[in-house]
This record gives C-alpha cells, sequence and structure tokens, in this order.
C-alpha cells in the first residue's frame, strides 16, 4: 500500500490568491501525484531550504496538510510552482505520493507565485528577499508601489530591499565575512556613493557588526549627513553648471570643511537617492 501525503480526513486547502484566482477555466486541479513525478523549479529563488526534521516528522505523523502547486510539464511530470520544502521533507518521510494543486500558468505567473510564496516565509536571509524583489522589478517592470501592494509590505520596506540588492557581489562577500546581516547595517553600507567607499566602511566598521548603535556610530562616522544651511559661507557651497546649461545644482554644506570631493559626491548620491525613493518633495 502506497504512502499518500494527505490524510482522508483532510480536505485540500490553499489561498484563494494562487488557486480560484489563477485556475479561471473553472477545471478539477486538487488531484495526488507521485512524489518522482514531480522536480523543483530551475528558477526556483530560495536557495536555502533549511532544517527539514520537524516538518518530516510532521508529515510522517500527519501527512501533507497543504498541497503543493505544480505545473504539467509533459509525459505526465510536474514542476513545482510552490511547496519545495514540502516536497524535500515529504521524500525524507518516505512519501511515494503527494497533494497537489495543478495550474497550468505562463512564466511570468510562475515566477511571480514562487517568488511571492517566499518572500512571505519568515526565514528568509536579507538577500534573498533583497534578490526576490529585485526580480520582480527586474523579470516584470513592476514598480516598488506594486512590488509593495503583492507581498503586502509597506513602500518603505520594498524601498530598504531595492537598495540592499543594489550591493556589488563582492562587497556582499564582505559583509558575510563581517558577519554584516541586519537591514540596517547593510543600508548603511549600501548608502557609500561607490563600491570603494562600501568596502572602506566595511573593513572600519565590519568589526562592530554585533553592536548596533556602534555600528551606527561607525556608519556616521564614515557616511557625511549634508544638510541645507542658508547661512552658510559662499566659500562652503558647491556650484555646478552643466554645459547644455538646462539646469544648475548648488550644495550648501555645513561646516568649515565640508567642500571637496568627497563631501560633494556623498551629498549628490544621497540627493539622488532620494529622489529616486520618493522620498524627496518635487
Amino acid at each position: 500500500m502506497s504512502k499518500r501525503g494527505l490524510p482522508a480526513a483532510v480536505q485540500m486547502r490553499h489561498d484563494y490568491h494562487y488557486v480560484e484566482e489563477l485556475n479561471r477555466d473553472n477545471r478539477p486541479i486538487g488531484k495526488i501525484i507521485q512524489i518522482d513525478h514531480i522536480a523543483p523549479n530551475p528558477e526556483q529563488p530560495r536557495s536555502e531550504f533549511g532544517d527539514l526534521t520537524e516538518l518530516t516528522e510532521s508529515i510522517r505523523e500527519k501527512g501533507v496538510l497543504e498541497p503543493l502547486l505544480v505545473k504539467p510539464t509533459g509525459d505526465g511530470r510536474f514542476m513545482i510552482i510552490a511547496g519545495e520544502r514540502r516536497w524535500r521533507a515529504s521524500n525524507l518521510a518516505g512519501l511515494t505520493e503527494v497533494p497537489c494543486i495543478e495550474l497550468d500558468i505562463d512564466e511570468q505567473g510562475i515566477a511571480e507565485i514562487a517568488l511571492i510564496e517566499n518572500l512571505q516565509r519568515k526565514d528568509l536571509t536579507i538577500w534573498e528577499e533583497a534578490d526576490g524583489l529585485k526580480a520582480l522589478a527586474e523579470k516584470f517592470g513592476y514598480t516598488q508601489e506594486e512590488i509593495a501592494k503583492k507581498i503586502s509590505k509597506s513602500r518603505t520596506t520594498v524601498t530598504e530591499l531595492m537598495t540592499v540588492a543594489g550591493i556589488p557581489a563582492p562587497i556582499r562577500e564582505k559583509c558575510r565575512a563581517a558577519s554584516i546581516a541586519s537591514k540596517s547595517a547593510l543600508l548603511e553600507v549600501a548608502r557609500q556613493f561607490d563600491d570603494e567607499a562600501m568596502a572602506r566602511f566595511v573593513d572600519n566598521a565590519g568589526t562592530n557588526a554585533a553592536n548596533r548603535d556602534e555600528f551606527r556610530k561607525a556608519a556616521r562616522a564614515e557616511r557625511t549627513v549634508i544638510k541645507p544651511n542658508e547661512n552658510a559661507p559662499a566659500e562652503n557651497i558647491f556650484k555646478y553648471l552643466p554645459a547644455s546649461g538646462d539646469f544648475k545644482i548648488q550644495i550648501k554644506f555645513k561646516g568649515a570643511d565640508q567642500l571637496n570631493k568627497t563631501a560633494v559626491l556623498k551629498a549628490l548620491k544621497e540627493a539622488f537617492d532620494d529622489v529616486k525613493a520618493d522620498k524627496a518633495d518635487i
């Protein structure tokens, strides 16, 4: 007698968004599928699945209480859209069949469901969460406002995660080596004005990563906060007029020693980031 994933007394269930909304042709979609006929999605955005011991024991005792979402790929085989952890744990539990919801949807629908389901989990790393949002924006052209609605997060949270996603790979490796993993700390890294400044900042502040207050003190020491000062003397004002003459930029610095190339670059970067994130009134 084969092991099935769903006990007879338990009804299949899944969120309306994933089933009723996407199954517009109203055909039967719930079924039991042999586990060896199912394969993971090669574009799965999640790279770490964590410890499956507890989930495996639960499935061994009670079965799979929530069906997998799968897409037919031909020859009686299926690709996982959502539920790879359940599939992996079911394999470990010795199940031969699992409950599934079959959806025949396009690439965008698959990617969107996979990303959104993963983004709603609490055990994602900051990099997985940030890169997942970046993928939604780059693959499908979603605005930050649209992403915020789809994953039920605030626009500010999305903006911050997208900022973290912009940290280059070499700097990410430095952050991992320095155990810098909190969103607030990584935002301080991302706000440096170029890759060299990011690397220097991580090298200087990484040893304080375990102490949030100390890390922020290091951030303030490394990253100059530019604030307009109407009473600043003329020699502390940076002015720029491009050859086209189409616009003029003027930055007033607070402090007698802040008018230098580094300070100007940081000020321009901060202004750029705030305008891009709709934090500046226009």
